[in-house]
């Protein structure tokens, strides 16, 4: 699989790398991109055999929010069914391993992960990434992730978790940090089956009652900002762990999405004035995914596939940014002060170099464009 092939047409400065499952964790972390959730009683199997989103690089197949609970052995069929077609494709050469996804599966619950994972077979986890943990906190997380271990011992195969932290415990100021710091430990017993950590924004709305509209960001609702903030601290210090942004709820499925008129100043320019891109939607969602980049978040949950393109696409790494990156960690062991690569900022080498290793891990998944008007040219084509 690969970043941004949904524009193969595109001239990158650098490429973006191939990634499967096994592709080492490392760099695997920064890969699911924009992560599309859709409920696991759909059938997506054709979809992936066809490649008929070739944008679409991880899925989440869900059997908690977006399914109802009359409908889980159903979905876990679907899903046993879709796994074991991939994985037959694939080995009777009607399917490029290269264009499958990572696919994950989101479980309602430890016991139900549990009766998912017996049935589970090692042909069927050759296709399967991993699991995603819901409501995800200090109290239940060792059992998911105990289990996930005992799982990839049994089946001899690397299955990953995605914890979500949604829990009210998470959005509760006086519980808040005691509950993350027990969430950490968890994560790090456990660090090489983690590949990212999750946030649930609408699930922190919804403790305070509230919900973000088109024309704002999450970043505009002060106590899931909070949240946010906090997780960020705890779990994102040191790049300890790959963080992926909560989900952007809106959306317009016009039949086509190609730009007549590209945009002829900076992207940001256009967003933060409100000067309209695309639509309200859509350029809710960009504005949004850049403040997540600035914020330290790379990817985010998506439930439209017309989102997909302009999550990863803005995932990518301007040519400066990059150069920036290598001078840092070029010069990391001597320390000091250089002019950055646009002559226009200071590189600090030490304190810059978290934020270097982040780039440079960035710039292999998604990609290194010419500059920040390249993100549009980048995303305003219309999928195959």
């Amino acid at each position: 699989m690969r970043h941004q092939l949904y524009n193969p047409d595109f001239r990158f400065v650098i490429e973006p790398e191939h990634f499967n499952k096994y592709t080492e964790r490392e760099l695997l972390q920064y890969c699911p991109g924009a992560t599309m959730y859709m409920p696991g009683f759909k059938d997506f199997t054709q979809k992936i055999l066809s490649n008929a989103m070739p944008g679409l690089t991880s899925m989440v197949l869900c059997c908690e929010d977006a399914c109802p609970e009359s409908r889980v052995e159903e979905a876990e069929q679907n899903i046993y069914g879709l796994l074991d077609a991939v994985t037959d494709a694939v080995d009777g050469g009607k399917l490029d391993p290269d264009l499958v996804p990572l696919i994950f599966v989101r479980v309602r619950s430890r016991e139900q992960f549990i009766r998912f994972g017996e049935r589970l077979t090692k042909h069927q986890a050759r296709s399967l990434c991993g699991v995603n943990f819901p409501k995800f906190n200090a109290e239940n997380g060792d059992g998911y992730y105990f289990y996930l271990k005992t799982l990839n011992e049994r089946l001899g195969e690397v299955l990953y978790g995605m914890p979500i932290i949604e829990d009210p415990e998470v959005a509760y100021k006086e519980s808040r940090i005691t509950e993350l710091l027990g969430i950490k430990r968890i994560l790090d017993n456990y660090r090489d089956l983690v590949l990212q950590v999750r946030v649930g924004g609408t699930d922190f709305s919804s403790v305070f009652g509230v919900r973000r509209g088109v024309d704002y960001s999450i970043y505009d609702i002060m106590t899931v900002r909070e949240c946010l903030s906090d997780i960020v601290n705890v779990c994102g210090r040191n790049n300890d762990y790959v963080i992926s942004g909560p989900v952007w709820e809106y959306f317009r499925a016009p039949k086509e999405l190609m730009f007549e008129d590209l945009p002829t100043h900076g992207l940001q320019d256009y967003l933060m004035k409100r000067i309209p891109i695309v639509n309200n939607e859509i350029d809710g969602l960009l504005r949004e995914v850049i403040l997540d980049k600035a914020n330290g978040f790379v990817g985010r949950t998506v439930i439209h596939p017309t989102h997909v393109k302009f999550v990863n696409a803005l995932m990518a790494v301007t040519k400066e940014e990059y150069d920036d990156a290598c001078m840092i960690l070029g010069n990391a062991g001597a320390g000091g002060v250089l002019k950055g690569a646009g002559a226009n900022k200071m590189n600090e080498t030490r304190p810059h170099t978290n934020w270097a290793k982040k780039i440079v891990s960035r710039a292999r998944a998604f990609g290194v464009i010419e500059n920040e008007s390249a993100y549009v040219r980048l995303f305003a084509v219309n999928e195959i």
